[in-house]
Order: C-alpha cells, then sequence, then structure tokens
C-alpha cells in the first residue's frame, strides 16, 4: 500500500485526481494489517511530511500518520519511540544541507498518540533535555516558536528544577537575538505572533513557578545593559517585561538602583535599550516599568544617566507619537521625561522643530486617540512655556500650532511640575548645567541660575549691557576700597572675557543679597535693583572715587568739574532730579522739594482714568517730537512751569496755558481743573534723529509707556483723608501736587508698577495689561537760566533765557520681561542692545550730534535676548510683541539711555574721550590672570567632559535611522503634507520602520 500511496503522490494526475485517490489509501488505512505494513506506511507518511517539497504532500503525511496513530496505537508507539525522536532532535532528518525544518511539528503531531502509552514519561525525559539544548543553540524565531507551541501543548516537556531556571534565561537570550528580516507586513505579523509565543512560554512557566521571576529579569538586564555587544538585542525583549506582574515592580526597580556592582554605563546603555521599546506594539506595561526605573535613578541621584538618556532619547520617543498602536507608551514616557528634566530646557528645546508638523499629522488623523494626544501634548507644551519662559522666538511657531488647543490653569501646571521633578533641591543638579559645548553665536555669556536667581541674572545682564557703565566699572582702579563694586567688575570682567558659555554669579550673589530675601525663593527685580544701586552709590559716597579719569580731564571747567566729580558713579549714570510742588488750594502758597531718584516707578491709572494719548501708540517718529516748547514771552514765567498751568485768578496777568501732548500732564476731563488750560504750540519741526523705528499700532485699549509717564506727571488733588498741611494757612487744606524732572540721568530706568495688593485674597496680584514700549522717547525736563550756561544745547531743544522745558531723547537699550502672574513666582529675562554715541573718535562737539547712520541708531542695532544660560539673536520686533504671543510676559524694568545733545553732554563727551584715549577698558593684573587661569580650566574641563562623554556615547545603542519617523513626509513625494505613517498607521515600510 505504501507503494501505491507514493506512486499517487509522486504522479503527475491534477491534485483533485489525487486526492481521491489518496481517500481509498486512507480508508483502507483504518483496516487492521500487519505491523511491516503499518511501519512502511509510517515511514512514507513520516519522509513525505518532513521532506515533502509542497504543503500538498505535507498535508498527506500528516493524514497518514494520524490515521495510523488512531488505529494502530501500539505499531505508531513502537514506530515513535525514544531512539527515533532523539535521532531527529540531534541529527535532523533528509539529506545534509537540507535537513528538515518540521521537526518539531513531527514530534509535536505525534505526542498526542504516545500520552498514554508506558514509553511516554520517558520521552518527555529526553524532550525535556533536548529543547534546553536546541535553545541554548539559538534557534531562529520560527524555531524557538515551535519549541514554545509544543511545551505549551505538552508542558510535561517543560524543563523543571534548575534546568527550567535555566531554560528560561536561555529562552530571553533567544528572545534578544530576533530579528525580522523581511520587510513585507505578513512577515512582520508573523513575527510579532513568533514572539508572542515565545514570551506567552515564559508567562505560563512563571505562573507555576514565580520564583523563576527574578532570575530571569536579572538575566535579561544583564543583556540589556552589556557593552561588549556588537549588536544591540532586540526590542522583542520589551514582550518579556509586560508579564512581569507589577507588584514586583518596587523590589526589583530598588535592587537594580542601590546594586554597586552596576556601572553607570551600564544603567545607562539599559535604560536607553528599554526606552527604545516604546517601538514594541505588542507590549502592555512597558512604559511603566521605563517611568519606574527613571524615578529610581532619580531616587539614587544618578542625575548624569537621567540627562545624557533623556537627551539622546526624547526625540526618538517623540517620533513615535505618528503611530497609533503604540501612542499611549509613548507619551507616557515622554511625559515623564520632559516634566522631569526641569533644571534646563534642553530636552524641551530639542523637540521645538517637530512640534508643529505632528500636531498637524495628528489632526489630520482626526481619530479619538489623536485628539486625547493633541489634548495632552498641548498640556505638556504649555507646562514647558511655564517652566522656561523666555524663549519668545522659539516658542512662536508652537503656540501657533496648539493656539486652538485647551490651555490648563495654572495649579494644574504646578501640580504637573510639582510631583515630576528629579528633586527640589535644585543645587544638586549645579554640576550638570549648564551642559553646553561651546559659547553662544551671539559672543556673549549667559548667568547660571542658582536656585530662581534669575531676577538678579536679568538685572545683571541690563547692567553689563549699559556700556557707558560697564566701561566706567571695568576702569575701576585696583584698590579702590569698594569690595561690592569690586565684585561687580569681576563679574563684569569675565562676562566680557570668560570663555566659558555661562558663568556662576554666585560670588556675586552673596554680596549683594538683600537681608530680607529669602534664599531659594522668587524675588521682585526692581526691588534687587533699587538696592544694588544704593548699596553701590553709598559705598563709593564713603570710599575712594572711582572717576579719576573724568577728574584729570581738562575738557571741563572748575565749576562742572566740582558738579559731576562730587557725583558718585551711580548718580553719574543712573541719577536724576524731580521737583514735588504742592500747592495750596486756598491760599495758592507753593511748597518745593527737590530729591534725587534712580528709578521712576510708573503706576498704571485707574480703569476708569484716559491719560491723554492712550488712545493709539503713535509713531516712534511722533512721540519723540512731543515735548514742551518754551512760552515766546519768557518775562511770563514765575517761577515755576507748573504755576503755568492754572487758571488765570483775578489779579494775575494772563497766562498762556501750557500742556504737553502725549507727554502732557493734563486729561481731557480735567479742562475745568484750576490748574488745567489749552495747550500750546508744540514744536513742528521734526527731530532729525526721530525719523526711525517706528512702532506698530498697539490695540485700542493698550497702554503705553508715554501714557504711563503723562499719568506719572499729572498732577494729583490732595483731597479728604489726603488733605495737605499748609504752613501758611497753619491748617489741612486741599491741594494739587504735581511732579517735574529737573534733571535727566543718563540711564534713565523706568519700572512698571504691575504688582498691586489685592485685599479681597491678601495677596499681590499681577496687572497684565500690554504696554507699547517706545524704542526713542523724549522727556520734558525743567531747566533754569542759570543751567543753559552749563549745557550743551542743539537746534531746536534749546530752552528760551528763564526757566522752561527741554526734551531729552532716550534710546531704548534694555527690556527686563516678567513671566508669570505673582511677584513672588514667574521667571525673569531680558531683551537688550549696546546703544553708544554714533560720533566717530575725533569728531569735534560742535553743536548737534552727526551720527553715522540715523537707522544704525534705532534699527541695525542688534537686540539679544538673554535668559539665564541661554544667550540668542533677538529683534526690536520680538520685544514688541511677546505680550502679545504670551500674555504672561509683560515688560517690568526698561533701561533708556540718553543721546548725546541734552544735560549729559558733558558726561558724554568724557565717556567718549575716555573711550577715545583709552579703547577698551584695561583691567588690572590679578584680574586678567584670574580670567586666563579660569578659561585654561574651562578647556581642561571640556577635554575631561568630552571623553567622558565619548565613552557614555559610545555605550548608547545605535539607532541611527529613528529620524526618519519625523522627515518621512518630506522623502514622500505622494505625501500630501503632515506625517503621513499616522494618517492610517502607514504601509508595510512604515509598520516596518516603527517596530525595527
Amino acid at each position: 500500500m505504501d507503494k501505491i500511496l507514493e506512486a499517487v503522490v509522486m504522479s503527475s494526475y491534477p491534485n483533485n485526481v489525487k486526492q481521491g485517490l489518496v481517500r481509498r489509501v486512507i480508508e483502507a488505512a483504518k483496516q487492521p494489517m500487519d505491523s511491516e505494513q503499518c511501519w512502511s506506511m509510517l515511514e512514507l507518511s513520516t519522509k513525505l511530511y518532513l521532506t515533502g517539497d509542497t504543503k500538498y504532500k505535507r498535508e498527506i503525511g500528516k493524514e497518514v500518520l494520524e490515521v495510523y496513530g488512531h488505529y494502530h496505537p501500539e505499531e505508531f508507539e513502537e514506530f515513535f519511540n525514544v531512539r527515533f525522536l532523539l535521532s531527529l532532535l540531534q541529527e535532523g532528518y533528509g539529506p545534509l544541507g537540507k535537513r528538515s525544518h518540521y521537526v518539531l511539528d513531527y514530534i509535536q503531531l505525534g505526542l498526542q498518540f504516545v500520552l498514554e502509552s508506558p514509553s511516554a514519561n520517558s520521552i518527555f525525559s529526553l524532550l525535556r533535555i533536548e529543547v534546553l539544548r536546541k535553545v541554548c543553540e539559538r534557534p531562529s524565531p520560527k524555531q524557538c516558536a515551535k519549541i514554545s507551541k509544543l511545551l505549551t501543548q505538552h508542558p510535561q516537556c517543560i524543563p523543571t528544577g534548575k534546568h527550567q531556571l535555566l531554560f528560561c534565561q536561555q529562552l530571553i537570550r533567544c528572545i534578544g537575538q530576533f530579528q525580522c528580516v523581511s520587510d513585507g507586513e505578513d512577515d512582520i505579523m508573523e513575527f510579532l505572533e513568533q514572539v508572542n509565543k515565545v514570551s506567552g512560554l515564559l508567562q505560563r512557566i512563571w505562573r507555576t513557578q514565580t520564583s523563576a521571576i527574578l532570575p530571569s529579569l536579572k538575566e535579561l538586564f544583564t543583556i540589556i545593559s552589556s557593552t561588549e555587544e556588537q549588536e544591540a538585542p532586540s526590542n522583542a525583549l520589551a514582550s518579556v517585561v509586560q508579564f512581569v506582574p507589577l507588584e514586583l515592580m518596587d523590589g526589583v526597580i530598588r535592587n537594580l538602583t542601590n546594586d554597586d556592582s552596576i556601572t553607570d554605563v551600564q544603567m545607562m546603555t539599559a535604560i536607553s535599550r528599554m526606552i527604545d521599546w516604546v517601538s514594541w506594539p505588542l507590549g502592555k506595561n512597558i512604559d511603566k516599568w521605563i517611568i519606574a526605573l527613571l524615578k529610581g535613578l532619580a531616587a539614587v541621584k544618578k542625575f548624569s544617566i537621567l540627562i545624557e538618556v533623556t537627551l539622546s532619547k526624547i526625540e526618538k520617543v517623540f517620533s513615535k507619537l505618528l503611530y497609533p498602536i503604540v501612542r499611549e507608551g509613548a507619551l507616557s514616557v515622554l511625559q515623564y521625561m520632559l516634566l522631569s528634566f526641569q533644571h534646563s530646557h534642553e530636552a524641551f528645546h530639542l523637540l521645538l522643530p517637530h512640534i508643529p508638523r505632528l500636531v498637524t499629522s495628528l489632526k489630520k488623523e482626526n481619530s479619538n486617540s489623536a485628539t486625547s494626544s493633541l489634548e495632552q501634548l498641548a498640556e505638556l507644551i504649555h507646562c514647558m512655556f511655564f517652566r522656561f519662559s523666555g524663549f519668545p522666538d522659539l516658542y512662536e511657531p508652537v503656540l501657533e500650532a496648539v493656539k486652538a488647543l485647551p490651555i490648563p490653569n495654572e495649579d494644574r501646571i504646578k501640580h504637573l511640575l510639582g510631583q515630576n521633578a528629579w528633586t527640589s533641591q535644585k543645587n544638586e543638579l549645579a554640576c550638570f548645567y549648564p551642559r553646553l559645548a561651546s559659547k553662544s553665536e551671539t559672543g556673549k555669556i549667559g548667568l547660571i541660575n542658582l536656585g530662581n536667581t534669575c531676577y538678579m541674572n536679568s538685572i545683571i545682564q541690563s547692567l553689563f549691557m549699559a556700556s557707558d557703565f560697564r566701561h566706567s566699572v571695568l576702569n575701576l582702579t585696583e584698590g579702590n576700597s569698594q569690595p561690592l563694586m569690586t565684585k561687580l567688575q569681576w563679574l563684569f570682567a569675565f562676562l566680557e572675557h570668560s570663555q566659558r558659555p555661562a558663568i556662576s554669579p554666585e560670588s556675586f550673589l552673596s554680596a549683594s543679597w538683600p537681608p530680607w530675601f529669602t534664599p531659594g525663593a522668587q524675588q521682585d527685580c526692581s526691588e534687587y535693583l533699587k538696592y544694588l544701586l544704593d548699596r553701590l552709590h553709598e559705598e563709593e559716597k564713603t570710599g575712594k572715587r572711582i572717576y579719576q579719569k573724568l577728574k584729570e580731564s581738562s575738557l571741563m571747567s572748575q565749576a562742572v568739574e566740582h558738579h559731576y566729580l562730587n557725583k558718585t558713579l551711580i548718580e553719574k549714570m543712573f541719577g536724576g532730579k524731580m521737583m514735588t510742588k504742592i500747592r495750596c488750594l486756598k491760599c495758592l502758597n507753593v511748597s518745593s522739594r527737590e530729591e534725587a531718584f534712580t528709578d521712576l516707578s510708573l503706576a498704571f491709572p485707574p480703569p476708569d482714568r484716559h491719560v491723554r494719548g492712550s488712545a493709539s501708540v503713535l509713531p516712534v517718529e511722533e512721540i519723540c517730537s512731543q515735548f514742551i516748547e518754551p512760552p515766546e514771552n519768557p518775562s511770563q514765567l514765575t517761577g515755576s512751569p507748573w504755576i503755568r498751568r492754572k487758571a488765570p485768578m483775578a489779579g494775575d496777568p494772563t497766562v498762556p496755558p501750557m500742556t504737553v501732548k502725549k507727554l502732557g500732564f493734563q486729561d481731557p476731563e480735567e479742562a475745568s481743573n484750576p490748574l488745567s488750560g489749552n495747550a500750546i504750540g508744540m514744536d513742528a519741526a521734526k527731530d532729525p534723529l526721530s525719523a526711525f523705528g517706528e512702532q506698530a499700532c498697539a490695540p485700542k485699549d493698550s497702554r503705553s509707556v508715554p501714557d504711563l509717564i503723562n499719568y506719572f506727571l499729572s498732577p494729583e488733588r490732595l483731597t479728604a483723608e489726603n488733605k495737605y498741611h499748609c504752613e501758611k494757612c497753619a491748617s489741612l487744606q486741599d491741594a494739587e501736587k504735581v511732579a517735574e524732572l529737573t534733571e535727566g540721568p543718563h540711564y534713565l530706568i523706568l519700572t512698571l508698577l504691575r504688582f498691586s495688593f489685592d485685599p479681597r485674597t491678601m495677596k499681590r496680584k499681577k496687572i497684565l495689561d500690554n504696554v507699547s514700549i517706545p524704542v526713542v522717547l523724549k522727556l520734558p525736563i525743567l531747566v533754569t537760566s542759570e543751567e543753559t550756561e552749563e549745557i550743551c544745547w542743539h537746534g531746536k531743544d534749546r530752552a528760551a533765557p528763564g526757566s522752561g522745558f527741554m526734551s531729552v531723547v532716550y534710546d531704548l537699550c534694555s527690556v527686563v520681561v516678567h513671566s508669570g502672574i505673582s511677584s513672588e513666582s514667574g521667571h525673569y529675562y531680558c531683551y537688550s542692545r549696546e546703544c553708544s554715541d554714533t560720533i566717530p573718535h575725533g569728531q569735534p562737539w560742535d553743536g548737534a550730534p552727526k551720527p553715522t547712520s540715523n537707522k544704525q541708531l534705532d534699527l541695525e542695532i542688534q537686540w539679544y535676548l538673554f535668559n539665564d544660560t541661554r544667550v540668542s539673536f533677538s529683534s526690536f520686533e520680538s520685544v514688541s510683541n511677546i505680550t502679545s504671543f504670551f500674555p504672561k510676559d509683560t515688560a517690568y524694568v526698561l533701561f533708556y539711555r540718553q543721546r548725546p545733545g541734552g544735560q549729559s553732554c558733558l558726561l558724554h563727551e568724557a565717556l567718549a574721550e575716555t573711550s577715545h584715549l583709552h579703547g577698551e577698558p584695561s583691567l588690572h593684573k590679578d584680574l586678567m590672570e584670574a580670567i586666563s587661569k579660569d578659561n585654561i580650566l574651562y578647556l581642561q574641563e571640556q577635554e575631561k567632559e568630552a571623553r567622558n562623554r565619548a565613552a557614555y556615547i559610545s555605550a548608547l545603542p545605535k539607532s541611527p535611522l529613528w529620524w526618519r519617523d519625523l522627515d518621512r513626509d518630506k522623502d514622500d513625494d505622494s505625501s500630501s503634507g503632515g506625517c503621513s505613517p499616522a494618517a492610517g498607521g502607514g504601509g508595510s515600510g512604515s509598520f516596518h520602520g516603527l517596530v525595527f
């Protein structure tokens, strides 16, 4: 019968004809027959099953084997013996070079017919040894899956005792070597099924033998932490972790992170490879294990590992959000990585170029998964905006991309940031930050944040960019008996000459720290600035004079020399004077008091108060031309321009009324006020320097800096509880108070009083109103006839004899921005540029200044953005639009520099002459040596770090093609834009790119 069957199978008949003949043979096999005939049929069916070159032949062999196993069990048991099976497993079946791949399938098929036979136990014992041997030989995924299928169906064949533990470990090593060799989707799905069968066998073993779990995990960690492997272990290992009970997680992670035998390089290699597992589509709880290990490393302060791994892997994790099948786990890992990386903006900034395109792709996908992920991603982005504010130029495209998505409230943001930080002790991260390779491309140097010290950093950078002040500080002589000023000199010198990308202001912070400030808490930068300037001023008053260069100059008359050299450097640079006058409305007696100031604190008018000029923001050209022109008849001046604003009194001569458009003192509603009047003529001729730097129109209801100055200088009525005690009347009387600027500072500092006390909440709240900032500003300064003899007058800005106003032009040079809604929290950063005189060296000061380029003064001077350690190029457009894009980011402190031609022209001349004679300030020997030594030390540190990083990076698993996930649409001409794989899971190519 075997000859007949073989002839039929090998014949050239059509399959349907063969099938009929085979049916007859199989039916005949169900009848009793002798052992020799059975043996012959079993040999033939075994040959067909194991070496058949078509599926049809193997199916016939299988069918015949099943019939003989069922109808001739004794003969089948005799044939399917231990020796035969041992030969099959060790030597294989078929000719050399063409051994059958179906031996394990054959054994699984035959086992069902010998389970009750006397030889069953011997067969099981043999298989327990042989499957362990097979696994140790590292079979292919297909063969490994067959072993798993065999053992799952016949658990009696699973190795026991010590062999079982060894089997689990070797099976994990097999999985670590699995690779899918095909790009076809069917082949990939088959590979995933094979991996699932193998890991499923481990799960079955672990359920019955929990003692095998921890040794198995130890083997898994050994594999993924190995730095000796030429090829990274397969991501299929992720399928193993999903079956580990979560209740074991804490103990496993604690043992790993506290094991001193595991080196940092091994740990970093392991966690890097685990993060790659987010690509594995069948893994459950993979994200939980990754996050748990990251948290465990943070708990034992392995910050160097966390930083390196986060920065090297976060973009890869982000790219997996394109794929719905792994999106949930990838998003969980991404959230933790970003929310925990709070010491630096570096990780978040790596993602900025990719976010808009991912958002576009998720919107196109329009699935529940995409919508949910978009909302979570937007929440994450706003947390990062809150934590790392001060990068408007970088954030604008991202903000545009997520503007239609929900914005979390501040409590939610603080909760997320608070529960995920690696550590609350920022100084523990100081040695890892800044992680920068070289100086900013701007050539400027940043300042390290020492724990909520951004308020100080922004002020120091603003003062440093005030070039006249910086040069004066750097010119300080050695042994000047001014310890704080000396520390500032050292800090400025390092900012000027250091090779480091950022330096630590720790020494200066400790010396300039206001005693009432709480360490580690956010502070008011304006309060710090006032304290710092006052300290420097008082220190110089009691020490040596520092401005010997001016004293030795022959440019000044004795009177002017006395006027300037009796001032401290702070007074020369930031000091102005203001006259406060109070007039009793009953007896009209006027009392006045002049006082010095280093900044003007500008309050916001009440909402119902409309200051003249606040309806719109005029171009800078118009702002520049707004100042008080002296009256034509100086004889009418009676000692105070304030008197000229009163209404004509009985017996008084007719007085030409006086106001200032835009920068004037009167509200439109105050026309009937006793101090009010109509405006006198404005200067019709335009300033030659005011034709540049026009500012875009702001919203109709927005404020401008001129509006706030106007409000500051407008008369204030003292009535009711605020009545004025008039000495002449000897009683409390209604009165009017007015402030007038009598001397404009060289650097005008304006503080916008944005923080007000809310009695309802008992907290200081922030006024978030947008305030437009002119790049050029004119201030009305009251001058006397005596001053006109000592001050350089130019063009139309001349004051008439007697008392009157002159306009002084100021250029914006720094803007300190506060990001946040409270003075006790948030972040400070600043925009700055270097404003300096544009007169070439040697040009005489004969009349009006002759700038080399008007445009250069306003538009072409480069703006910089200083945000702690990061310094970048910026623009005035960014300064102007910051609050429009980021409502919580508002201008707080402004620095303006006076143009030459006004009251401070003598100081301008002296500074220009000093610069001409001596060039850049020359530092004293000790300071130069300190900078030189530190630069050498920095280079040595860089060399050492480069070696260490090379060791770390070489240990990281190589994944050179991951970024194609984000760039795929660039290479796909048929793509309609966005990230095509996310739209529907992609084709076979995109799926293969995902998993492997």
